[in-house]
């Protein structure tokens, strides 16, 4: 007896990550530094220049991460 066919469900991408992480256009994994929100006055003013800007994910999350945006 044949089994009867089942479609194939959409994966889809986890929000989360989709809002917090960024692919490049070499295939890397774009991310923004934390502790950039608030309590900022005792923090030095290189530190909050620094957080500013973004960072590439370590090679090891990064087969994690692409596989919750399914790139």
């Amino acid at each position: 007896m044949r089994k009867p066919k089942t479609k194939k469900l959409k994966l889809k991408t986890k929000r989360a990550a989709k809002k917090r992480f960024k692919l490049t256009a070499t295939g890397k994994v774009k991310r923004w530094h934390a502790f950039k929100r608030h309590i900022l006055t005792k923090k030095r003013a290189g530190r909050k220049r620094r957080l500013r800007s973004a960072a590439i994910v370590s090679p090891a999350d990064t087969p994690q991460v692409r596989r919750m945006l399914l790139a």
